[in-house]
């Protein structure tokens, strides 16, 4: 067996191990929860299952985001309800943060509640091709940036470029000094290895772009770890940092020819895409998990391999989730 096949059986054994131990100390959270974010006293966190969203309450009405209703449309109710616990204030704003479904779906119990439906222009072009019933089409859209001003908040929009998708709105709310950003900053754990409809050239920059913003507090659209914590500009640092590293150590393997699906033995040095991404995949995700344990050590960039070109064809699809 090789090293680099020793690395990955190891690194393997490494993750399932560490999953497990993970999933044995994990007690089970309720279905849902509302949380006040510490230090504000108007902004919360509605979390069901593994998804979030955040709401800002008003002396003018309140703002609210992804319904997070995919699948599972007694969430948008209860997300509903859970809003009138805390306020009685009308639901103004609903906005989306992209076009993935798991995130933005089940929006009409919002819509009949009165509240104006906000994304970016590419959400709206993307969901009015789709035609999903469930997925209420934005009434107003975004560009490159918009604030919307309700009562004494101020909640400014920002397109930031490709990342997850390419209609993310990253939410900051300057008073507070809080952000809502979703699937392309994960909060102290491994990102998705599908990792549809991403772009990890890009996501660079987002994140660069991020931690030139002036915040404290950053809510993921999944909970963070331990605990569904709150992120900070280490955790974003931390992922940028790491995405940068995987990235360098996958091209120099991709161009030193340490890929799969070699073509039969005397043609020409050329790789089959799907399997060079593959194997530039797996062997990041082994590297990061044999290093020596540490906080950038439980972050994974295995999509990063896309950097080398090698990564398979991408079309975005609405329906991609994290």
């Amino acid at each position: 067996m090789s090293r680099l096949s020793y690395a990955l059986t190891a690194g393997a054994l490494v993750a399932a191990c560490l999953g497990a131990v993970a999933w044995a100390q994990q007690p089970a959270p309720p279905p849902f929860a509302t949380t006040k974010v510490e230090g504000t006293d108007n902004v919360y966190v509605f979390r069901y299952g593994n998804h979030q969203s955040m709401f800002v309450v008003t002396s003018a009405g309140v703002i609210a985001t992804d319904p997070i209703g995919y699948g599972r449309p007694q969430a948008v109710v209860t997300y509903v309800d859970e809003i009138k616990k805390v306020s009685s204030q009308p639901i103004k704003y609903l906005i989306y943060s992209h076009h993935h479904f798991d995130h933005i779906a089940g929006g009409k119990p919002f819509k009949d509640a009165g509240a104006t439906i906000v994304a970016h222009k590419r959400a709206k072009e993307r969901l009015a091709i789709i035609k999903d019933p469930h997925t209420v089409l934005p009434d107003e859209t975004v560009d490159a940036s918009r604030t919307i001003t309700l009562g004494e908040t101020t909640l400014e929009l920002s397109y930031i470029g490709l990342n997850h998708s390419d209609s993310t709105l990253v939410m900051r709310l300057p008073k507070q000094k809080v952000l809502f950003a979703v699937d392309f900053i994960p909060v102290g754990t491994v990102p998705g290895r599908g990792m549809i409809d991403f772009y990890p050239l890009e996501t660079e920059d987002s994140m660069k772009k991020v931690l030139a913003m002036d915040w404290d507090k950053l809510i993921p659209g999944h909970p963070g770890a331990p605990g569904g914590r709150l992120g900070t500009k280490q955790d974003v640092q931390d992922q940028l940092t790491f995405l940068q590293d995987a990235s360098a150590a996958v091209k120099a393997e991709a161009q030193a020819g340490q890929v799969l699906g070699r073509r039969r033995e005397g043609a020409e040095a050329a790789e089959v895409p799907e399997l060079a991404w593959l194997r530039a995949e797996l062997a990041v995700r082994a590297a990061a998990l044999l290093r020596p344990l540490g906080t950038r050590d439980l972050i994974s960039t295995s999509w990063s391999s896309r950097r080398t070109g090698l990564g398979p064809p991408r079309a975005p699809s609405p329906s991609a989730s994290c």
